[in-house]
């Protein structure tokens, strides 16, 4: 995205242990939890940025020249993005469904 000027932001998300994060360092933006945080912020480890805009101009994957019936095959091509696409939007809808609920409480107090 960042190589060929693609205005967007990429953010990582669920991951299960420190090395996942330290090989995302650089990323637009990175969720991260508390516990992992706090792992990160005792274990004095050094973090080296990994992917910038030198990293991405390295790259070497041909820029795609997409339109939406394209994209909706290539996706569906790929079984783990398909599942792991629609598992993340499951699960953050359970949790906005949860967040209004507990609005919902506080605000009936």
């Amino acid at each position: 995205y960042k190589k060929y000027g693609y205005q967007t932001v990429v953010m990582g998300a669920s991951f299960r242990n420190t090395n996942e994060i330290k090989a995302l360092a650089g990323c637009d933006l990175l969720t991260i939890s508390p516990a992992l945080l706090e792992e990160m912020s005792t274990d004095g480890a050094s973090i080296d940025r990994i992917l910038s805009e030198a990293y991405a101009e390295k790259c070497e994957d041909p820029k795609l020249q997409l339109d939406e019936k394209t994209f909706r095959w290539m996706l569906n091509e790929d079984a783990m993005a398909t599942e792991k696409l629609a598992e993340g939007i499951r699960g953050f809808t359970a949790d906005l469904i949860k967040l209004e609920e507990m609005i919902k409480e506080l605000l009936a107090d």
